[in-house]
């Protein structure tokens, strides 16, 4: 099987993403082909045409972390951007062993059961390992054994709960890239990403942008199909020696309507109650 070439594609994702006239190029006639051509970031970054080419090729995997930094600011990644390009120097070859069964430490599990919010463990593949019931409630694809770009991409019921499902998505395919890192081929990320390439043509074509993310928090809007709109927070918290899990929380602004709601969400009566409480605030 021939190795996978990350460096090379992301190098070329990138180079095709560059304005010419933003890079400082002056720009004479019709370009046939988007972004800069290789002897351009060559001449950029300061290295000669010839090397960059391998790189791109695939045909020089260890490029100094001089190099990369002179790359990155041709392409003009962010912080997160460029960690994520110099993380290919330290890469090194993956040697093959059996995956271990992921196991959410007990304090985190028990956690989730004391939180009065919705919240629930991600692995690094973003597969859900736990999740208390206010996280399902909030949305039924959160729960363990499911996977987040697998719902998020291909559960028509859970894109419906995202109004701002565009913009979602492009964050979610670049956070993935940021927490698996370099191992793009380990076995099962390859086999998710291969299913997900096959199935939905938006994850495909944010695959080929290799975009990254910090792994922080964001604002979310959700379109609950019984509460109704949700303005929140939704925070990623790093669980030390769990091998990239991560607790995810969402909570709103404390006293207001979306807070209110929020608290509703798990009673029987959380939607009328939700509503009332939005007419008499005027929200």
């Amino acid at each position: 099987m021939t190795r996978p070439n990350a460096l090379g594609e992301y190098l070329r994702a990138r180079r095709e993403l560059v304005d010419p006239a933003a890079a400082g190029l002056r720009v004479v006639g019709v370009r046939r082909t988007p972004g800069l051509r290789r002897e351009e970031v060559a001449t950029l970054a300061g290295i000669s045409a010839d090397y960059y080419l391998r790189l791109e090729q695939g045909r020089d995997r260890n490029p100094s972390p001089q190099v990369l930094e002179a790359l990155a600011r041709v392409f003009g990644l962010d912080t997160a951007a460029t960690q994520y390009l110099l993380s290919f120097a330290a890469a090194r070859p993956r040697t093959s062993k059996r995956p271990r069964r992921e196991v959410v430490p007990i304090g985190i599990r028990q956690l989730l059961d004391a939180l009065e919010l919705p919240a629930f463990v991600e692995s690094r593949m973003f597969d859900v390992l736990a999740a208390n019931r206010l996280a399902t409630a909030l949305s039924p694809g959160i729960r363990a054994g499911e996977n987040r770009l697998r719902s998020m991409f291909l559960d028509a019921d859970e894109q419906a709960l995202y109004p701002d499902w565009e913009q979602a998505i492009g964050g979610l395919v670049a956070s993935f890239r940021t927490s698996i890192g370099t191992d793009v081929d380990d076995p099962r990320i390859a086999q998710l990403v291969g299913e997900l390439s096959l199935a939905s043509e938006p994850f495909r074509r944010l695959w080929a942008r290799h975009d990254v993310k910090a792994l922080a928090g964001a604002p979310v809007r959700m379109q609950h199909p019984r509460i109704g709109m949700l303005a929140l927070r939704r925070e990623k918290l790093p669980i030390g020696d769990s091998g990239g899990q991560l607790l995810v929380i969402y909570h709103a602004e404390p006293g207001s309507a979306n807070a209110r709601s929020l608290a509703l969400l798990g009673s029987p009566t959380g939607p009328e109650d939700a509503r009332q409480s939005r007419t008499s605030s005027g929200g």
